[in-house]
């Protein structure tokens, strides 16, 4: 069931982006896409409740628990900034705003770049240990919550792995081609980003 409620999820998701995009853009009703787009944290409520109630009804505590409490850690941590990226986009090409400018892709700037988006990461992290650890505390039964307790290293496994990428940009920065300024970000590079 939970795992079922997560595809749900995912694609109430992206139904209601495309929603509120449209609605945004399309219809021209700035107000009705932002109550579309508004909806959208719910989704991760109703997760969280169904899962809480799930475990109240005796479900024994497995992966789909995890992975709940990880989806909802994701989409608190990127969830945000998908919807920005997504909506700069459909304003360019919907709603006649200028290209949005993708992100640095040499030196320093792109490493902070990087950073920020682990930052997310690291939030969707601490995120999911927080739902786990409570969860834990729900079950109260050392024996039934290890499938919990093991989720919570996949999320610090995510984050470490994700810093240590956002880190490699820091050390080893890409080096702007020849006569390229390092913050300028040609029209060509924007289409990739």
């Amino acid at each position: 069931m939970i795992v079922a409620l997560i595809a749900a999820c995912e694609i109430g998701f992206w139904v209601l982006l495309a929603a509120g995009l449209g609605a945004r853009y399309l219809l021209r009703m700035p107000r009705l896409g932002l109550g579309l787009l508004l909806c959208e944290p719910l989704l991760e409520v109703v997760l969280l409740v169904a899962t809480a109630l799930d475990l109240k009804n005796g479900a024994e505590p497995n992966w789909t628990h995890g992975l709940a409490a990880l989806y909802i850690g994701y989409t608190v941590g990127h969830g945000h900034r998908t919807v920005k990226w997504l909506d700069g986009h459909a304003a360019h090409r919907l709603g006649g705003a200028p290209k949005p400018i993708g992100p640095p892709r040499h030196g320093m700037p792109r490493a902070r770049h990087e950073g920020k988006v682990w930052l997310g990461t690291l939030v969707g992290a601490v995120v999911a240990t927080v739902l786990l650890q409570l969860a834990i505390w729900y079950v109260d039964d050392p024996s039934r919550v290890t499938s919990l307790e093991s989720w919570r290293h996949v999320a610090w496994r995510a984050a470490g792995i994700h810093g240590l990428v956002a880190l490699s940009y820091l050390i080893w920065p890409r080096k702007a081609p020849e006569g390229e300024p390092e913050a300028v970000t040609t029209s060509k590079e924007r289409t990739h980003s």
